[in-house]
């Protein structure tokens, strides 16, 4: 009987929650959390090199998205909102932090090869 790898299998899964999560980046925000989660903590495990820049990209992701809700909370931005379109700024740190972790797993499997 073959051991199961499960570093290798929360890595797999977190590959496929942040790529499931950005068919809709606004709903799909928690999935990314998750996705971007599983995979840092499975990096960091595996002592992977890494890991450090899968880490920064987690710590983007949860602040854009905390910021994302924060502002949701309030009512939104731009239009009747009390909040003008300027504060969406704050929510960066989200898309950067996921393109962050892509451009990361694309350089990971291309360095592999």
């Amino acid at each position: 009987m073959k051991k199961i790898n499960w570093t290798r299998v929360i890595f797999i899964v977190g590959v496929i929650a942040l790529l499931i999560g950005a068919i809709d980046p606004l709903e799909g925000s928690v999935i990314i959390v998750a996705g971007s989660a599983l995979i840092a903590l499975a990096t960091y495990l595996a002592r992977d090199r890494y890991w450090k820049i899968f880490f920064a990209s987690f710590v983007l992701i949860i602040m854009g998205v905390a910021l994302m809700f924060y502002m949701s909370s309030l009512g939104g931005f731009g239009g009747e909102s009390t909040l003008s379109w300027g504060w969406a700024a704050l929510m960066i740190p989200y898309p950067i932090g996921w393109l962050m972790t892509i451009i990361t797993l694309i350089v990971k499997a291309v360095k592999k090869q």
